[in-house]
């Protein structure tokens, strides 16, 4: 089966390594794993060797993604159902520390795609300062047409659509999380491929808010939240980081039940049972998403200062 079962990791170019090391070790909490040669750092959420990669490089951006797949899956025969897709695959052994071997492949924005099924544990466990998330929870990405981009996660690896908003975002998961990846309209508007955000789960409520009161004591703005999105109801805050990423701090977000095809009940649904569905744009909300948070991401990547 091709399906993941998680996404793994993310490998984010960064500009400013000196402060994005610091980002991810003092306010976001991680554990700094390892170091190569190319000056890459790899940073664990408490359980696998990386969940964070940071790469070097002369402007900040998405380089990619590493998807785990089940511990039975061969990928030699994956790289082979692959190829008959008519897509370009690399089987790699050793690229990274921590995985013995990994499928390489480019989606159709040109980020990079990872399929892996080990990777060392060395479960630093969770640290005590900082934010400390439970996992990285999802990418969103900015394509340049979304339609296609989210049919290539849909078609080649199995991700399966949870909700749609407006024309502009499409809401995709491997697992039983409503999405692991939301496929947006932003690369678009701007030109190129992008990262629009990148999202850590939370535990609750009282851990949303310490985590937003530390980004506060560290003179890290609240750009927007929190507050309980439409798509996946997960309460959500926003910031950006030292290198003008957008992060998503998030908690509550809906479970699917991919057996009885829907999710699994909150109080806070509309219907019962809550299905999949293509969302109106966000107006409803009473918050101006589109002036906010997609704004923001317009200006860093037109060279505005925020």
């Amino acid at each position: 089966m091709i399906k993941p079962s998680k996404l793994g990791y993310a490998d984010l170019a960064v500009r400013d390594m000196d402060a994005m090391e610091h980002y991810y070790t003092e306010i976001m909490g991680l554990t700094l794993m390892d170091k190569d040669e190319e000056g890459r750092r790899y940073f664990s959420t408490g359980l696998d060797h990386h969940n964070i990669i940071l790469t070097p490089a002369d402007e900040s951006n998405l380089v990619g993604m590493g998807l785990q797949m089940g511990p039975d899956v061969s990928l030699r025969d994956l790289k082979k159902m692959i190829e008959q897709e008519g897509i370009e695959v690399q089987l790699k052994s050793d690229a990274q520390p921590g995985i013995p071997e990994m499928l390489e492949m480019k989606d159709p924005d040109g980020f990079l795609v990872h399929l892996y099924n080990e990777i060392d544990m060395p479960a630093p466990r969770f640290k005590e300062n900082g934010i400390v998330p439970n996992k990285l929870g999802h990418l969103a990405l900015g394509a340049m047409d979304a339609v296609k981009t989210a049919e290539f996660y849909g078609q080649v690896l199995k991700f399966r659509y949870t909700d749609r908003i407006g024309d502009r975002a499409n809401f995709m998961t491997c697992n039983r999380d409503h999405h692991v990846l939301n496929v947006s309209n932003l690369g678009k508007h701007i030109g190129r491929p992008n990262l629009y955000h990148i999202a850590f789960e939370l535990r609750d409520a009282s851990h949303q808010y310490a985590s937003l009161d530390l980004l506060s004591k560290n003179d890290i703005q609240i750009l927007w939240g929190p507050t309980r999105h439409t798509a996946g109801h997960n309460i959500a805050a926003y910031h950006h980081d030292p290198d003008g990423n957008l992060v998503e701090l998030f908690i509550d977000m809906d479970q699917l039940i991919p057996e009885l095809d829907y999710f699994d009940p909150r109080p806070w649904h509309e219907d019962f049972p809550m299905k999949a569905r293509h969302w109106d744009d966000n107006a409803a909300w009473g918050t101006r998403f589109e002036e906010t948070l997609f704004q923001h991401s317009l200006k860093k990547f037109q060279g505005i200062s925020n």
